[in-house]
C-alpha cells in the first residue's frame, strides 16, 4: 500500500527508525514462562519473586492493602500468590518490572497513568464482561508503551509534541505523526509484537484511540474508555458518542465512573509506589 502522507513512515522505515526496542525485563520473561507452562505453578512463581526482593515486598504490601481488603494479614509470598492467583500475580510483576524502563525512557507520569488505566480497564471489564479482567489490566497498562519509544528517541521533540497537542487541543497521534512520522499506537503495537504478546493485546494497543478501526471494537473500547476516564488533566472526560454508540456497553455517567475508578486505582498506585 502506498504511503500517501510524506511524513509518515512505512513498515520498513519504522523498524529501521525505532530498531532499539527494549527487550522485555528478565523477571517478566521468567514469570510469563512459568504461567504459560502447565507443568509449573505457584511454587515456581514464588521462587522467581523471592529473587527480586522489591517485587516480593510490594506484592505483600498490595495483598494486605485496602485494594483487596482481606481480613487476615498475609506474610508469606506463597500464600499471597495462592490468594491472588497466577494471572493477578503476573500483572503485579509486570507493573513493577516495567517501572524502571517506563520512568527512564518515558516519565513517572507515564507509569502512573498506565497503572491507573490498567486498574480502570480491569474494573470496566469486570462490570461489562467484554474481556477477561486480567487481560484488560495488561491492555490498560501497556496501551501507551509506544510513548516510551518516542520520548527516548528525542525527549525535547516529544515534550514539544505533548505541549502542542495540549495547548492546541489537538489529537496527540496527529501531532506525533507530523513530528515523528509515526505515533505511539503504532509503536506500541510494534513493542507488543517484539515481546510476542497475544494478538488481542497488540490489536488493542494499536487501536485504543480508534476502537472502531479494530476488528474487536468493544474490547478496544474498554481501553479507550479507561484511558479517557482516568486522564489526570481531563476532570470532565469526553467519551465520543460516535464511538460509544457502536460498542457493546455504555457508560451513562462518565464523571461518577471516573471518580469510582480513580479511587480504586489510586489505592493500587499508592501501594505500588510505596508512598
Amino acid at each position: 500500500m502506498m504511503n500517501n502522507n510524506p511524513n509518515k513512515l512505512d513498515a520498513q522505515q519504522l523498524v529501521a527508525e525505532f530498531k532499539d526496542i527494549p527487550p522485555m525485563p528478565n523477571v517478566m520473561v521468567k514469570a510469563l514462562s512459568v504461567i504459560k507452562n502447565p507443568a509449573t505453578g505457584i511454587a515456581e512463581l514464588s521462587k522467581i519473586m523471592q529473587i527480586d526482593q522489591a517485587i516480593m515486598a510490594k506484592t505483600l504490601s498490595l495483598v494486605n492493602s485496602a485494594f483487596y481488603g482481606f481480613r487476615q494479614q498475609i506474610t508469606s509470598i506463597q500464600k499471597a500468590l495462592v490468594i491472588l492467583g497466577m494471572m493477578k500475580a503476573k500483572n503485579i510483576i509486570m507493573s513493577l518490572a516495567l517501572k524502571p524502563m517506563m520512568t527512564a525512557n518515558g516519565s513517572r507520569e507515564l507509569w502512573e497513568h498506565s497503572i491507573r488505566c490498567a486498574v480502570a480497564a480491569e474494573c470496566l471489564a469486570k462490570e461489562y464482561r467484554i474481556i477477561n479482567p486480567d487481560d484488560a489490566f495488561v491492555i490498560g497498562f501497556l496501551h501507551d508503551i509506544g510513548k516510551m519509544l518516542l520520548n527516548s528517541k528525542n525527549p525535547l521533540k516529544y515534550s514539544k509534541v505533548k505541549y502542542l497537542a495540549e495547548q492546541g487541543n489537538l489529537k496527540l497521534t496527529d501531532v506525533e505523526d507530523a513530528q515523528f512520522g509515526t505515533n505511539h499506537c503504532i509503536l506500541g503495537a510494534l513493542v507488543s509484537k517484539k515481546w510476542q504478546l497475544p494478538v488481542i493485546l497488540t490489536n488493542c494497543i494499536r487501536y485504543h484511540h480508534d476502537p472502531l478501526q479494530s476488528s474487536l471494537p468493544s474490547v478496544c473500547g474498554i481501553a479507550y474508555c479507561a484511558d479517557r476516564l482516568v486522564q489526570a488533566k481531563l476532570p470532565n472526560p469526553t467519551l465520543e458518542s460516535t464511538v460509544m454508540n457502536k460498542l457493546d456497553f455504555s457508560i451513562n455517567d462518565p464523571i461518577a465512573t471516573r471518580e469510582t475508578l480513580l479511587a480504586k486505582a489510586n489505592i493500587f498506585l499508592k501501594e505500588m509506589s510505596g508512598n
